[in-house]
Order: C-alpha cells, then sequence, then structure tokens
C-alpha cells in the first residue's frame, strides 16, 4: 500500500509545481518533499519531469494523479455514511457570491440558533472559487450566477436576482444627464452590471464610459455607503440591496424591462447531500422565497 502521506505530497506538488510552495504549504523540508517523491518513484517508475522552471508530469503520473482523486472521494464517501445522516450535528458549508451571501448568512445564523448541533461555515467567493471549492469537497453546497455544464456537479435553479438602479433618496433622475451629475459609485462588477440595465431605461445612451466615477468598493456590503450619503449611484443585485439597513437613505429607480440573474445552487453529483446540508436548503429556500 501506498504511504498516504507520499500521496499527499505528490497531489500538492502537481498543483502547485513548486518544491519549495509544496514543503511550505505542507510545513515540511524541501528535503522531505523529494524523499516522498523518490519513494513514490521507486515503487512506480518516473512521475514527473521536471525542468527549471515548471514540472511536467508523466502518463505514469497521471494515473497517480487519478488514483489520489479517487481515494480523496472514497474518504468523502465514507465520511458521508459515517455522519450524513444527523441533521442536527455538523458542519454546514456553503460557498456563494457576495448578494446571495449577505441574503442567506444571516438566515444561516437563525439555523444554527435554532439547532446549535449545526456549525455554520460559509464564505463569499466569485463564481470560479465556488466551483473550484465544491468540486474539491472544500464545501458541500455552492451557489453561482451562471450554470455549470461539469458532469461532476449536478445545479437546480435556486432563486433569481434583479439588477437594480440605487439612488440617494433625494436624487431626481429621469434622464442620462442626471446619471452623469451623480456619477457612478463603481465595484467589481460595477461597469458590467450597469451596461446591461441602462440600456433598458435609457437607450441609444452615450455608454457607461461617459458616466464619472465618484467612487469604488469591492466590499459589497458597503458599495450603498456613498449613495446614502448622495455621493452617487449604483446598479447592484437586489439581496445586495435589501441588505443595506437605511433603506430610507435610497431609492431604486424602476427601468423598464427587468434584468434578472439566476442563482443556481450546486453540489457535488457522485454522492448524496448530508441530511443538515438537506435541511438547510429547505431552511433556506423557504425563506428566501418569502423574502422576494
Amino acid at each position: 500500500m501506498l504511504n498516504p502521506q507520499w500521496l499527499r505530497t505528490f497531489a500538492h506538488l502537481v498543483e502547485l509545481g513548486n518544491f519549495t510552495r509544496t514543503a511550505e504549504r505542507l510545513d515540511l523540508t524541501q528535503a522531505a518533499v523529494s524523499q516522498h517523491i523518490r519513494h513514490l518513484e521507486e515503487k512506480l517508475g518516473p512521475l514527473l519531469i521536471r525542468r527549471p522552471r515548471k514540472i511536467d508530469i508523466t502518463p505514469a503520473g497521471k494515473a497517480l494523479l487519478d488514483y489520489c482523486a479517487e481515494l480523496l472521494q472514497a474518504e468523502q464517501r465514507l465520511q458521508l455514511k459515517l455522519d450524513g445522516a444527523d441533521a442536527a450535528h455538523g458542519d454546514v458549508s456553503l460557498i456563494s457570491p457576495g448578494s446571495i451571501g449577505l441574503a442567506i448568512y444571516p438566515l444561516l445564523l437563525d439555523l444554527q440558533q435554532s439547532t446549535p448541533g449545526l456549525v455554520i461555515r460559509h464564505r463569499f467567493a466569485p463564481d470560479s472559487e465556488v466551483l473550484n471549492s465544491v468540486l474539491e469537497n472544500r464545501y458541500e453546497l455552492g451557489i453561482v450566477s451562471l450554470k455549470p455544464d461539469d458532469p461532476r456537479l449536478q445545479s437546480s435553479l435556486f432563486s433569481k436576482e434583479p439588477l437594480e438602479l440605487v439612488v440617494p433618496a433625494s436624487a431626481q433622475v429621469s434622464q442620462w444627464q442626471d446619471l452623469q451629475r451623480l456619477g457612478l459609485i463603481d465595484h467589481p462588477d460595477g461597469r458590467a452590471m450597469a451596461g446591461r440595465l441602462l440600456s433598458r431605461q435609457f437607450p441609444g445612451n452615450p455608454g457607461i464610459q461617459s458616466l464619472p466615477v465618484h467612487g469604488f468598493s469591492n466590499q459589497i456590503g458597503l458599495i450603498l455607503e456613498p449613495v446614502a450619503r448622495g455621493l452617487g449611484f449604483t446598479v447592484l443585485p437586489r439581496y445586495a440591496r435589501k441588505a443595506f439597513t437605511r433603506q430610507h437613505e435610497i431609492r431604486v429607480l424602476e427601468c423598464g424591462t427587468p434584468v434578472v440573474d439566476m442563482l443556481w445552487l450546486i453540489h457535488r453529483a457522485e454522492w448524496p447531500l448530508s441530511a443538515r446540508a438537506l435541511r438547510a436548503l429547505d431552511f433556506l429556500q423557504d425563506r428566501i422565497k418569502s423574502s422576494i
């Protein structure tokens, strides 16, 4: 039987492509990493081709990497069999984009308060990180804005979320020049979201590039702070707007035909969800539907 520590070292080395970084991640010496690989190659033959700035994997190395992945999946399935049937104890792990995260995290805490045996583990992340985290079994559940086509993932519609044009409560906005006067409070997806939505309300507008930027924040919970202070407008998903505590200081403008994004729940397709994950989903979906 191959030493599990050797296999772990090999998998991390292939991922990182560097002996030094692998040693740092695993809290080993570089000599220990080299030794683990040498032991594996003595048993299995050449696994890696070492080049000055990168590492290539041989066919035998690819087969071993697949074997490592199969072992990880088997361990996950075993863990689910051991503790997945308990709906009242253990981790509920979910990773999601920021806007929907602002809506569901307080609800998950409500669930934890009513079921103290549960431990809520939630992370805010973009779609790409959500996909990787679920595929690598770091989180059991994920929410993404684009439905994946990976056969390893099962996806289902979780919710719908319109984009909203949000202005200061006292602002009068009826034409493009009013937005130019206010200025855009930008965020990582701000220009893309504004372009999609404002074309509905202001057809033929001179373009997002004509709007001055009066601020930027990458903290989704703070994007509406400058809007509330009258410093500009922004375009955000609805759940982010609803999470803002001072609703009386902002106003949502109707923009004709709504722009609605679909939010997809994802999890690994190869094994069933744990009982606690199913409990959390039932809890969330009932409350999200009633809040729309």
